[in-house]
């Protein structure tokens, strides 16, 4: 049986675009690695207090943007205050897909933004009390 879950890696086209996009969201960039004998760049990224989970993979000479197909649903982050994480996201350039709302009656406020590449990034806002 698994132990834990340790990362998700996305294939990313534009190295800066990226960094600069989940930079915004809080992750910091914790190194990077050639693989696939020296055809890819990983960049391993992670949210302060937490492991290296986001692997961000730029293959090098792609040019054309990857199929997320169909059964790709999102990366889910926690935050505690919506309004101030919506505020300084958007003077960043970032805006969410349609306002925050509560996907059922007395749930928590979701929304959902978009990285350079298309991923969808659920964002769920989580009170501290």
């Amino acid at each position: 049986m698994p132990i834990e879950l340790i990362h998700t890696m996305i294939r990313v086209l534009d190295e800066k675009r990226s960094m600069d996009f989940y930079s915004a969201l809080g992750f910091e960039d914790r190194g990077r690695k050639r693989v696939g004998n020296d055809t890819a760049t990983i960049i391993f990224m992670g949210l302060p207090g937490d492991g290296d989970r986001l692997e961000l993979t730029v293959n090098d000479g792609r040019t054309e943007p990857y199929e997320q197909g169909e059964a790709y649903g999102h990366i889910a982050l926690t935050l505690a205050d919506m309004d101030a994480e919506l505020a300084a996201l958007a003077e960043k350039g970032i805006h969410p897909e349609k306002e925050p709302y509560a996907a059922y009656p007395g749930g928590s406020r979701i929304c959902f933004v978009r990285d350079p590449d298309g991923y969808r990034i659920e964002l769920i806002e989580r009170g501290l009390n």
